[in-house]
This record gives C-alpha cells, structure tokens and sequence, in this order.
C-alpha cells in the first residue's frame, strides 16, 4: 500500500511539474512567435502581441519566486510578490546574457510599489518585466521628430499585476548605459502612451518622467509610474555650453527684472499724463503691458519647471508664457503696421473704433492660437529640457535645464519660430519703407524746409522705434555655427532689456512732446508781446 501511494505522490510531482513547464514553454513560444518575420499583412498587430505576453505570464505557473523567459530579442522576468514587498533592484549584468543586449540597464523598484494595490485588494501580486532589444514593436515615428532614434533600441517594460501604477511619491529608477559618451547628443526619458494616437497603438511622451546624467554614458530614468520605457536621443550639434549658462542667466534675470519695474513705471506714467495720449500712446501701453506679463512668466518659468511643483501648475504657466510672446509679436508688428498708417496719409489717419479692432487682434489672435494649441494637443505644454554640454570634464557629460514652455517641436516650429519671423520679417519692410519715405522727404528740403526739418527731427525716434519692434527678435534665426556664441549674448542682451529700452523710448519721446509744447507756447507769447 506504502509503495502505491509513493508512486501516486510521484506521478502527482511529475504532473505539476509538466504543467508548470508547459505553461513557461508556452510563454517562450509566445515570444518565437513574436520575433519571427511577417511578410506583407499580418493578422495580429503589436499591440496584441504584447498584451498575448502579458497575459501569458500573468497566468504563467512556476515553482519558486521568479522566472525568467528568453530569446534572442526579448527577455522577461516575472516575480511574486508578498504585500511585505521592500523593493526590488534588477541589474543586467547579474540576469543571463541576451546576444542582442550586450549593454547594460537596470531597473529599482521602490517599496512603495505595492503599497495602494495591497491596500484596495490586499493578495499575492505578480509583477513582470519585459525587456525589449529590438524598436520594432514600439514605432519611433509616432514621435514628434522623425530624426529621432531610442538609445540601443532598448525598451524596458514593467506591470503589476493587471492594475496600473502611477502617481508614485518614490520614484522607479531606469538606468540606461551605452559603451560611447553621448556628449553632444540631446537624451530624453520616455514612456509609451498607449492610445494616444489615431493611426498607432501608441506614442512616446515624457510625462510623468525626469531625465538624468550620472556619468557621461549614462542615462537615469526617474519615474513615477510603470510603463514601457525607452531614451529617445537626438544628435544635438549645438547644445549650450555649461560655462555660459551662469552669465547668461544673470543677464536674464536682470534684464527681465529691470524691464519689469520699467514696464510698471511707464504704465503708471501713462496714467498720470492721460489727456495727452492718442491711438499711438495706447498701442505703445499695450505693448508695454505684454512685455510686462512676458517677462514675469519668464522669471517664474525655471522656478515652476522644478520637480517638486506639480505638472499641471507647469503646463498652466507655459501656456501663459507663450500667450505672453505670441501677444509681444502681434503688438509688434501693430506698431509697425501704425508706423505704415501714420506716414502713408501724413499724419492724418482716422479708422473707427481703431484701438478696439486693434485690441481684439493683438490680445484675441494670440488667446485663439493658444486655446487652439491646447484642445489640438494639451501636451504641447509642459517642461522643456534644454541641453547643456558640460566641457570641463567632471563626469556629468550632458545635462539639462528644464523650463515651463512648449515642448512639442511642431508647435514650436510653427507657433514660435514661424510666428516670430512673419513679425520680424514684416516689421523689417516697414522699416525700408519708413526710411526711403524719410530720405525722401530730405531730399525735398529746399522745397519744404519746415517739413523737411519735421521729418529730419523724427528720422532717430521712427527708427529706434522699429528697430526695438521686432528686429533684435530675428536674431534667433541665427543660432547655429559660429553665430551662436554672439547671438546667445545679443539676444539675451536686447530682449531682456527690451522693456527697458522701450521706457527710455517713452521718456524721450514725452520729452519731446514737451519741448515742442513750450516752443509753442513762447511763440505764442511773443506774438502777444508784438502785437
């Protein structure tokens, strides 16, 4: 009887371990199925090869803690885990060797992982990890820039169970290495957002993610979610050189800061000498008013853009700051197209409820674009990484500053870059026009000497008036190859000072108005005296 139900207990043994293997096999077979090349149509798309992954090892039935799947081109691990979880490092160099992996990546997860799940349904989890060594389940094309590629076409994918996490406090740490420095390249962490394109079972985005550099070969992934996760590089020919970064930004700061209370000061004057101004003060004041919210939406965009600040509050005040430009342009080009008016029909212009068609353009036309922006793609908005080349050899390698602005490179194109050139290239033909008018009526003087002299006198206030509108604005056109040492300083100079120098334009132009007043009135009483 003893020897039956030995070999009952045996046959029982080997049963279980044949379904535990036939399930693992089945996973493994899965993944074969999954590298093998499909020529023209295929019947199962790639998203439903990785959710036939995913599912399959959910269900996957092994003995012990762990288990690990490969093949040439995909690897996966998947663990039990307890609701006592206290975190979990993976590193590639302790797991078996994958042929198309030779570089090294790792994963840490942080205790807090399990922490909501076994708090709603407290039970035994399972979490997955897929390692991707191939891009072609995960189009790169469905990113903004198709120049762009992912860091040895590693995609490294995590799942708890059949749940999602996200909005973790503790951050999942995603190390990339590659075996060259990536010095001169622009790296950006990202994860795959399913869902979030009509023609693609998804794109990449950066959300929820924060690239870093420990070492020049290195790339570390912090994220507060699980996902698929990759490093989109870019060749990045020009990134700004760390040692400019400090003078650079104590221009900006002063500058913007010293335009600001230029701004204030010259509003408030404005309102002091009310009964003076006309349609061309009001235009000045309203531009004024733009520089003013352009240049406190600057100030406050690095301090917003830090980790600790909340994505939303970001977002919000990157679509301000770039209603601020977009309304400083438009403003822009108003005073040009108020310039072309006033010297077209010689200082007699009337047009009804001018300001008020004006106002609705310069303050409408940008709101419209930026409402537009946000219901077409609502995370166009958000941190911007700028990179810094770090040259003096302390191991950081390229590193970046982010700032509260538009981060999609098509948006940026079109609504920064395209929009600021039509301003600036309109503003520059107003400026031929204004000077041949000008030089033409000088040449004129013996004919018309007092209206000569008139023009001769305004030749300095139309000129500097149009210069400061728009022309220092083309300068960011030119920052490429040698003309961008120069150009950062010059661009930075003029614009974070153009508040202040449209405050010294006022005064001299108030200061004007006055003399011309007093040179009146002392005609006028000398007249009184003859007669």
């Amino acid at each position: 009887m003893d020897y039956y139900a030995a070999l009952f207990l045996c046959l029982c043994l080997v049963t279980a371990q044949s379904g535990t293997a036939e399930a693992s096999q089945e996973s493994l077979r899965w993944m074969e199925k999954m590298e093998m090349p499909h020529k023209g149509r295929i019947s199962i798309s790639f998203a439903e090869f990785i959710r036939g992954l995913e599912n399959r090892l959910l269900n996957a039935s092994f003995q012990g803690s762990n288990l690990t799947l490969q093949t040439s081109t995909i690897q996966t691990l998947v663990f039990k885990l307890g609701c006592d979880f206290a975190g979990l490092s993976l590193n590639s160099v302790a797991l078996k060797p994958v042929p198309q992996a030779p570089v090294r990546h790792a994963m840490q997860f942080p205790a807090e992982l399990t922490r909501e799940t076994c708090r709603t349904r407290p039970r035994d989890l399972r979490l997955i990890c897929i390692y991707f060594f191939t891009a072609r389940y995960f189009q790169v094309r469905a990113m903004n820039d198709n120049n762009a590629s992912l860091l040895n076409n590693y995609v490294l994918g995590a799942q708890l169970g059949r749940g999602h996490v996200n909005n973790l406090t503790e951050m999942i740490n995603i190390s990339f290495w590659h075996n060259q420095s990536l010095e001169g390249y622009s790296v950006t962490c990202v994860f795959w957002k399913e869902e979030a394109s009509k023609h693609r079972w998804g794109v990449w985005s950066p959300e929820g993610c924060r690239t870093e550099h420990p070492s020049p070969s290195q790339v570390l992934c912090r994220c507060n979610h699980l996902s698929y996760f990759a490093v989109l590089m870019q060749i990045s020919p020009a990134p700004m050189p760390a040692e400019l970064l400090v003078p650079l930004t104590y221009i900006s700061i002063v500058g913007c800061s010293v335009s600001i209370m230029a701004s204030l000061l010259t509003i408030l004057l404005h309102f002091h000498a009310r009964k003076q101004s006309d349609s061309t003060t009001h235009i000045h004041m309203n531009l004024h008013t733009s520089v003013l919210l352009l240049n406190v939406t600057f100030l406050l965009s690095p301090v917003l853009a830090m980790p600790s600040v909340p994505e939303s509050a970001c977002m919000a005040l990157a679509a301000i700051l770039h209603y601020a430009l977009l309304s400083c342009l438009t403003w822009m080009a108003i005073e040009g197209f108020n310039l072309y008016l006033l010297l077209g029909r010689v200082y007699n212009i009337y047009i009804r409820r001018y300001m008020l068609k004006l106002g609705a353009v310069g303050w409408g036309v940008p709101a419209f674009l930026m409402l537009l922006l946000l219901a077409i793609k609502s995370s166009a908005y958000g941190r911007h990484a700028i990179p810094i080349f770090d040259s003096q050899g302390n191991g950081t390698g390229l590193q970046n500053v982010s700032i509260c602005w538009v981060r999609s490179p098509e948006a940026h194109s079109i609504l920064v870059m395209g929009y600021g050139g039509l301003t600036s290239l309109f503003n520059l033909v107003v400026l031929a026009w204004v000077l041949r008018t000008l030089h033409r009526l000088k040449s004129r003087r013996g004919q018309e000497k007092a209206l000569s002299t008139r023009a001769c006198r305004d030749t300095v206030t139309v000129l500097g008036l149009t210069v400061l509108l728009g022309t220092t604005w083309a300068l960011a056109f030119f920052s490429f190859g040698v003309f961008l040492l120069p150009q950062l300083f010059l661009f930075t100079i003029f614009n974070s000072f153009y508040g202040f120098f449209l405050f010294l334009w006022f005064c001299s132009q108030r200061c004007h108005s006055e003399a011309e007043v007093e040179t009146k009135m002392e005609a006028c009483s000398s007249s009184q005296t003859m007669l």
